[in-house]
């Protein structure tokens, strides 16, 4: 149901974008870049994250790490990842296939500022073998996500 959900978002959304899917896995951020050929930072990875008692999605690029302290700045609270089986739940896709697009239900969605260093993003598209290639302000205006700085730069970590 997941990748069909995304499908579905896609074509009634934007019908340009192609969901593609692969015969790699690309469940991981290092996976997910040899399978759509780009650098891992290229990769918007979808965390499923707990801010006080609201669930929200923050797509981040592939290399970068939570900043707790700036996370708590930005939301008050200090970040909490959702395990498996309540990610699966809360977004109807299973994990490495975690994406803004095609949700069970409506979830608040952020896009941290490191996807913009690219013109073109990878995020998965609902199953550990799909993805889309979007423009990262495209991203943000189909799921309606607020930009945030919440993660740490290269040189930080």
């Amino acid at each position: 149901m997941s990748l069909e959900s995304v499908q579905a978002f896609f074509a009634a959304h934007a019908p340009d974008i192609d969901v593609i899917v692969t015969d790699k896995s690309s469940a991981t951020v290092a996976m997910a870049a040899e399978a759509h050929s780009v650098v891992p930072d290229q990769i918007a990875k979808t965390i499923c994250l707990r801010a006080g008692e609201e669930v929200i999605l923050l797509v981040a690029s592939g290399m970068s790490r939570l900043d707790n302290r700036k996370f708590r700045d930005r939301f008050g609270f200090k970040p909490r990842m959702l395990q498996g089986e309540e990610v699966v739940e809360q977004t109807s896709h299973p994990i490495g296939g975690v994406c803004p697009f095609g949700l069970a239900k409506p979830l608040t969605i952020y896009c941290d500022v490191s996807i913009r260093a690219y013109a073109e993003v990878v995020p998965a598209a609902g199953a550990t073998n799909s993805a889309v290639r979007i423009s990262p302000e495209r991203l943000a205006q189909l799921t309606g996500a607020s930009w945030v700085d919440v993660c740490q730069t290269p040189t930080d970590q």
